[in-house]
């Protein structure tokens, strides 16, 4: 049913593979934080989904302290599709369990185990696991199956890697948290864009101003 393929980032792995059921996929990923800090992390549900960069968001709230409902726009079909959902939280002992009231997909679970990475530093792995309910072939649902898994694994990869070294900074916390958060996916990247232009633009200044120094000083 999810076909999912991804390529490995140079900083840390991307696993992931496909069930041999029709009715589930996952993708994993290493990460930079222990095993306790992903766990605290991962609490914040509304983050977790917004980090996701197929999902526009039209409607989010907190019904009670493990309910939620959301709606929107997901762009992880050629043709977007539009979803209403309620759903709720459940934590277990290495993660969380989301179940979905409405809709195929039947359930999200984020599961969580202590690794070594690559340059020795003690980190943790999460798998992200959709699971779908059964479905035939010519289903009128199957338009509506969330094909954004490897893009949010990849994304929420990046968004840990920069956690884990930014973080410790409230600016950087609250920007992330009031403005980048409730962006369009679009908007975020427009405005990255606009960053590294700004940048280049300084730094052609600076270096106009350098060699104005240099030859008339």
């Amino acid at each position: 049913m999810v076909d999912i393929a991804i390529n490995p980032t140079q900083e840390m792995n991307v696993e992931e593979t496909a069930t041999a059921k029709k009715d589930a996929a996952w993708a994993a990923i290493n990460t930079p934080l222990h095993v306790d800090a992903l766990m605290v992390f991962i609490q914040d549900i509304e983050r977790l989904f917004r980090i996701n960069p197929m999902l526009v968001f039209k409607q989010w709230h907190a019904s009670g302290a493990a309910s939620y409902s959301m709606a929107g726009t997901n762009y992880s079909h050629e043709t977007a599709f539009e979803f209403d959902t309620n759903f709720y939280v459940k934590q277990n002992a290495n993660g969380i369990e989301i179940r979905y009231e409405d809709g195929i997909k039947t359930k999200t679970t984020f599961e969580i185990e202590a690794v070594v990475l690559d340059n020795g530093a003690q980190g943790s792995k999460l798998t992200i696991t959709d699971s779908y309910a059964s479905v035939d072939e010519d289903d009128e649902q199957l338009h509506s199956v969330d094909k954004s898994l490897v893009a949010w694994a990849t994304d929420l990869q990046s968004f840990l890697m920069h956690w884990r070294r930014w973080s410790r900074f409230k600016s950087w916390r609250w920007y992330m948290q009031r403005v980048w958060m409730p962006m369009k996916p679009s908007g975020r990247r427009i405005t990255y864009m606009l960053l590294w232009i700004s940048l280049v633009e300084i730094a052609l200044i600076a270096l106009g101003v350098g060699i104005y120094f240099a030859e008339y000083r």
